[in-house]
């Protein structure tokens, strides 16, 4: 099973840029999207229920704002939304698919505002102990999406210069490094092992891009039962930039 998760940055504008051919491109067997912001009324016909696959839109009640989606080859069984509780910003949507449960997440951004990075560490303490319950499923799980946060120096180019940088505050990686000790398994650096990158998103100013100067904040995370089926890990980063600012990660299980 090919895992793959994908900030889109606007379905809409995914769409018009080639969203189809990177996921051909890809070939994931499920397809967890964030930050589509759109409505399902607002997309494309012949995406809201495309041929071959079964869909899942969890769209934010805020029109143009956020939102996720679950697509998969095999049919889906939704298991919830949010933290299982009210998810007005469409953040969290919960199946499952062939026997693994899957997640795909939208952290929020605490990037535009002091009142945003409250909202998002409102969110940090709340996700930390419902995802423990994930955790201890002895099924496989598998949550993966756009977390906002960029680990460990080895997950940022710039990373002394990032310090007081909303995604790379000291807080927010000690979050991140307790959430990976407590037993969740970072797929993408197991494979990858103690290199630089491979970075998930790059800004749109300067050379970024270009020079591969980014940030790794795009996750896909495994309790103990979907290590054990962990086969390797890929970041589609050329195909992936022509469509959004982020690239798709992947993940095969066997």
């Amino acid at each position: 099973m090919r895992i793959t998760t994908w900030n889109v940055n606007g379905i809409r504008a995914a769409i018009r840029k080639g969203f189809a051919e990177i996921v051909e491109q890809v070939a994931p067997d499920v397809l967890l999207l964030q930050e589509v912001r759109a409505l399902p009324e607002q997309i494309p016909a012949e995406w809201v229920n495309p041929e071959g696959w079964h869909v899942h839109w969890h769209p934010a009640e805020k029109k143009g704002y956020s939102g996720t989606a679950i697509l998969s080859r095999s049919p889906i069984e939704i298991l919830g939304t949010g933290l299982d509780k009210d998810d007005p910003e469409g953040r969290i949507v919960r199946a499952l698919i062939d026997g693994v449960e899957v997640v795909s997440v939208y952290l929020p951004s605490g990037s535009s505002s002091e009142d945003r990075q409250k909202v998002k560490d409102v969110w940090l303490d709340e996700f930390g102990p419902w995802a423990d319950g994930l955790k201890r499923k002895r099924r496989p799980v598998v949550m993966g999406g756009d977390f906002n946060i960029a680990h460990t120096e080895k997950d940022i180019f710039y990373a002394k210069s990032n310090e007081k940088t909303s995604g790379f505050l000291p807080h927010e990686r000690e979050w991140m490094g307790d959430l990976i000790a407590g037993g969740w398994r970072d797929f993408v650096r197991n494979h990858y092992g103690d290199i630089q990158g491979p970075y998930s998103w790059w800004s749109n100013r300067g050379r970024a891009r270009e020079l591969d100067r980014g940030w790794r904040i795009d996750y896909l995370i495994g309790n103990t039962a979907a290590a054990k089926r962990f086969q390797s890990a890929d970041i589609c980063r050329e195909g992936g930039m022509t469509v959004s600012d982020h690239a798709p990660v992947s993940i095969d299980l066997d």
